[in-house]
Formats: C-alpha cells, sequence, structure tokens
C-alpha cells in the first residue's frame, strides 16, 4: 500500500482513519493484565543465569550511613556521588551477581544502547573513559557501570544475589532497619532506593505456555548454554533449530537480526510493528566528540537533554535520530514548549502534519528495504511517532529479506491464540517450534515499592502505599515524603524523566548526596512536610499537559497501559528533564534546609 501524502486534509483523514483500525485490530480487553510476573510458578524465568552457584554466608547485622537499594547505575551513582560527599559506610544491596542493573541482566546477542554512548555512559569526565563506538554495545556499558563503582570504592560493603524485603523505619534509634531475603539485618541512617525502571521482567500470558515442551528463556536471562555464541552472535546451537521470538520493540530489534544468522528457521511472532529508523552505528575519535578538552562529556550530555525536552540550542552536537525527531516527543516526554490557548490549535496542526511526514518517511523505508510486498506491508507502523519508543537498526528490517525468516502477524488474533506442546497457534495455524524466546521486555516504572513487594513502614508503622492511598504519590520533588524520615527515593514519580535514562538517574544521584551531606551537617533528619507535599503538587498540577486524548488514541503499549489510556496529572514535572535539574540546583542552594528537622537520637546513641 501506497503511503498517503500528509499534505493534505483529506489525506489527514485517511491516515486518522487507518490509525484507528490499527488501533482496534490490537486492543485486548485485558489490557496490561495480558503479562505475566515472572514469580510463583514462572519464577525460574527470573532465576541469575549469570552468577554460578551462590556461596553461602552468615546473615549482615550491623548498621551503615546509607542503604542503597538497587545495584544499577541508579543505584551506583548515588553511591559515587555519596562518596565524593565524604560519606564512609555506603552498603549497595543488589540481586544480581554484580552491579550493572538492566546492562548486568540483558546480555542477550546484539544488545546495545539505542542512546548515543558519550551521552548515556555517566562520569565519563570523572572516569577519563571515552567510548570507541557511537552506541556501546551491552557489555562495554556493563563494564562502565563496575568501572565506577570499582573507582568509587562501592564493592567494599555491598551485599549480591541479594533481595531486599522490607524498609522498617524505627522512631527509636531514628534509623532505617533492612531486611533481605538472606537473612540480613542493616541498620541504616539513611535509605536510597534506586530500583530503576527496568527491574521486573514481564512474560505474556498466552494460554497453554505451562504446556510447551520446547525450550523456553527471556532475552533478559539468555540461555547462552542452549544456543551456544556470545552477545556477538556465533549461536551455532541453533543451526537446526525451528526458533520462535515474541516481541519486536526495542529488544526484539536488536536481537532478531542476530538469530535470523544462525537459526535454523527463525518465526517471528509480531502484533505491533516498531519504527525502524536508520542507526548508523560507527567508530568514533576522540575528536569526533570532543573528548580532547574538559569538561566535554557533560556539555554534551547537557546539549542532547535540551534538544529532547524541547529546548532551543546553537549547534546540535549528537545528531542523530533522537534529537532530529525532537520535535516529535512533546506529547511522550513533558516538554520546555509551551503554547497558549490562542495558539494550541495551530501548534496541533503543524505537529500533525510533521508527525505524518515522519511516519510516512519511515513506512517509505520499509518498502526500500523489505523485498516481500506482503512483509513490507505487515511491518509497516500506522500509529503517531510517540506512540511508542522509536528504535534503530541497520540490520532489523534486511533480516526479512532472508529465506529462513518468517513474520507472523498476530494483530488480528490480538496477540498468539494459545500454545500447544509442539509449538505457537495464531489464527488456527500452528507453528511448530523447538525454542521460543520472549523478548517481551520489563514492566516499565514497576519497582518493589509501587508494586508493594517492598514494604515500606515509616513513622509509626504506617505503610507508604496506604500514605498514598488512592490519591497517587505524595512528595516533595519526587524524592522524599512525609512520615518517612531520611528516605530518599529515586526514579521517575513527580520528578522528570527523559529518553536517556543515566542522565536524569546521576542528577537524582547528585542530589540525593547533597540531601545526605546537608542533614548530616545539620544533625537533622530529612523529612518535607505536608504543606511542602501540597505545594509541590500543586507546581505539577499547574503546569500539567493536556496529552490523555493523544495516548488514547494511540496503538496499545506500555505508554498508554496497553490501549487503557495515559491520564492527565500530577505525574511529572511539566518543564522537561533540563529545567528540573536547574530548579534542584536553586532549591538546594537557598530552599534545603526548610525540609530538615532535628533528631531526637544523636547518631552515638543510635549505634
Amino acid at each position: 500500500m501506497t503511503n498517503p501524502p500528509a499534505s493534505s486534509s483529506e489525506a489527514l483523514d485517511r491516515l486518522r482513519e487507518r490509525y484507528r483500525i490499527e488501533r482496534e485490530r490490537r486492543v485486548r480487553p485485558d489490557g496490561a493484565r495480558q503479562y505475566l510476573a515472572a514469580d510463583a510458578e514462572f519464577g525460574y524465568y527470573a532465576a541469575d543465569p549469570y552468577a554460578g552457584e551462590v556461596a553461602e554466608r552468615e546473615p549482615v547485622r550491623d548498621r551503615v550511613d546509607v542503604a542503597v537499594v538497587g545495584g544499577g547505575f541508579g543505584g551506583i551513582l548515588a553511591g559515587a556521588r555519596l562518596r565524593q560527599q565524604g560519606v564512609e559506610r555506603v552498603r549497595l544491596i543488589e540481586k544480581g551477581g554484580d552491579f550493572g542493573g538492566t546492562w548486568y541482566w540483558n546480555r542477550y546477542p546484539g544488545i546495545h544502547c539505542d542512546i548515543e554512548s558519550h551521552v548515556y555512559l555517566p562520569m565519563l569526565d570523572e572516569t577519563g573513559y571515552v567510548p570507541e563506538w557511537k552506541y556501546a554495545p551491552g557489555e562495554e556499558i556493563r563494564r562502565h557501570a563496575v568501572r565506577i563503582a570499582e573507582k568509587s570504592d562501592l564493592y567494599a560493603d555491598a551485599l549480591f544475589s541479594t533481595t531486599v524485603t522490607s524498609l522498617t523505619w524505627d522512631d527509636t534509634s531514628e534509623a532505617w532497619i533492612v531486611t533481605t531475603d538472606r537473612g540480613d539485618k542493616v541498620r541504616a541512617t539513611y535509605v536510597i532506593t534506586a530500583t530503576g525502571v527496568l527491574s521486573e521482567l514481564k512474560l505474556p500470558g498466552i494460554p497453554g505456555i505451562e504446556n510447551f515442551k520446547g525450550h523456553t528463556f527471556h532475552t533478559s536471562r539468555w540461555d547462552y548454554a542452549y544456543t551456544g555464541g556470545t552477545p556477538d552472535g556465533g549461536l551455532r546451537g541453533l543451526a537446526d533449530q525451528r526458533v520462535g521470538v515474541v516481541g519486536t520493540g526495542a529488544t526484539g530489534i536488536q536481537v532478531i537480526p542476530m538469530l535470523a544468522e544462525d537459526a535454523g528457521h527463525l518465526y517471528v511472532f509480531q502484533r505491533t510493528p516498531s519504527t525502524v529508523d536508520v542507526r548508523a552505528n560507527r567508530r568514533t575519535t576522540v575528536q569526533d566528540v570532543g573528548a580532547d578538552r574538559p569538561g566535554w562529556a557533560g556539555e554534551r550530555r547537557d546539549n542532547f537533554l535540551r534538544i529532547v525536552s524541547g529546548e532551543t540550542v546553537e549547534e546540535d552536537l549528537v545528531a542523530d535520530g533522537w534529537t532530529a525527531s525532537a520535535g516529535l516527543l512533546e506529547k511522550l516526554l513533558p516538554s520546555y514548549r509551551r503554547h497558549g490557548d490562542r495558539d494550541r490549535a495551530a501548534f496541533e496542526a503543524a505537529y500533525e502534519l510533521a508527525d505524518a511526514a515522519r511516519m510516512n518517511e519511515i513506512r517509505a523505508r520499509v518498502e526500500q528495504v523489505v523485498t516481500d510486498p506482503e512483509t513490507a506491508e505487515k511491518l509497516k507502523p500506522w500509529y503517531r511517532y510517540a506512540c511508542k519508543r522509536p528504535t534503530f537498526s541497520d540490520l532489523y528490517l534486511q533480516a526479512f529479506n532472508r529465506g529462513n525468516v518468517t513474520l507472523v502477524d498476530t494483530a488480528d488474533t490480538h496477540g498468539i491464540e494459545r500454545m500447544t506442546e509442539r509449538g505457537v497457534v495464531v489464527g488456527g495455524t500452528e507453528y511448530p517450534l523447538d525454542c521460543l524466546i520472549f523478548a517481551t521486555g520489563f514492566s516499565v516504572g514497576v519497582s518493589g515499592i509501587t508494586s508493594g513487594r517492598l514494604p515500606v513502614h515509616g513513622r509509626g508503622g504506617t505503610l507508604l502505599q496506604e500514605a498514598w492511598g488512592k490519591q497517587g504519590p505524595r512528595t516533595l520533588h519526587g524524592f522524599t515524603s512525609n512520615g518517612f524520615p531520611n528516605l530518599i527515593q529515586l526514579g521517575g514519580v513527580q520528578s522528570a524523566s527523559s529518553v536517556n535514562y543515566t542522565h536524569v538517574a546521576d542528577e537524582h544521584a547528585v542530589h540525593a548526596a547533597a540531601l545526605v551531606a546537608a542533614a548530616e551537617a545539620a544533625g537533622a533528619l530529612i523529612e518535607p512536610s505536608a504543606e511542602a507535599e501540597d505545594a509541590w503538587l500543586a507546581v505539577l498540577a499547574e503546569g500539567a499537559p493536556d496529552h490523555e486524548w493523544f495516548h488514547a488514541e494511540c496503538t496499545p503499549g506500555y505508554y498508554n497501559a496497553e490501549g487503557r489510556g495515559r491520564p492527565n496529572g500530577p505525574t511529572a514535572y511539566p518543564h522537561g528533564a533540563f529545567a528540573f535539574h536547574g530548579l534542584l540546583k536553586r532549591w538546594r542552594e537557598t530552599s534545603m534546609t526548610e525540609i530538615f528537622r532535628p533528631r531526637t537520637v544523636t547518631r552515638h546513641q543510635a549505634v
């Protein structure tokens, strides 16, 4: 089907109708409930394949200055910034066997970051490291996480292969009691939660999934013992195998070309195609990125963040697919751009035209690359650009030109119908498989705290989830809450987010470390008043953009709760991440002590 022009009113009407039809093909009545958590009978999917046999150890019973929950970049950066503030006893507790977070777990073939490595990898100025590729492979990123941890001496008190099971504030000692699944009971003056946005893997709730007799695993727990090879390829164990993949998002885009190279036959089960733009990965030099002068990484990182936050810059230093399409991210990320009622309609009209033109280019690329017209049509994304996270690849579309690759469109059956002992059923047709791989990602934004799996009890034993109640989170800046002293939460709740997670995580870590250092100097507890929370909620509500209508029209995905929508509300700072970071810095300089409360127990008494 030829892509319609984006210029005329009639063409836009046709495009809107096509988007509506394609959305309805994919909406499921069960919404996000179509996915299963990797626990109970499916808990083996979440087992750690990299740690080896976990050594027995005695439970830890001691006192630390700060306990950090999570050993991904959020936790590592919190630890590093605390070290810079002179904090001595910092204990990171991580369920994986080492530092790295999502980069510890995700080691699937073809894994790279989709954000330029020179802005994604944090603390490049501090470590002196310069990535060799514009988009770094996963192992390079994982090693950089370890590099920061080693440089900051975070291994000394770390606990690995350990899951925090509860956080309880003790009024008597004015400290947090941290318990774990290995019998540990650690007292901490401060707790920082840094469990990230990609920590809870999800599985498709396919009827009969437990009946399949072949091999299965999730991409975040890649089974190299079965496939052979490494993240660079060479999956010789699949040479005579019929392999299926469920999921064509950011992970599927990277792993499918690698599987296509080595599998006997590959079946790609696709509900919704991703937008796939040019990646153009290449080696870079120190001169290419300006790494021959001090402060280059921070400057480049800020430049990228300002562009994707909707701000104007003199020069685009990164110059890639993200920055080229930054104007179309306005419905996805809180933006610096604001429009009065008078010119909002004009903006939306221009925005829709630009969106249609960009999506037409992406669909045209599918036609140019994929030789079979029927397959090409199935790979075209029919939705607005910001409905799903964009992807980039120079290998994915090309993989469908191979004779051993079959695309199975599951839109009309709202996904795979069922599984049998032999394989997968779609549209009444059974596809026999030897192996089925779930590239279904993670429950984005879901952590142990938000899901209730990690209970947090504050003053008087109050449960955090109950304190927030039906009205939702109550915080100051997204970090601290009344009734939960010295608890600092890092994440995207009521703060600001960006496509470059590590930049946001680092700014959050700087803020958390500054709070701890200032509270220590003042001999105080960190706890905002209810009035401070109310004032912050008012700031969020006053500028909250009206994007609910946009996401209601989007194809189902995790951005709109699988078609259920994305309600307006005070969920994030409305003026973009770059502006939010500036606000935090000014607040630290002028108002930070307003949330300090006197301690009633000295540190000596509390030990």
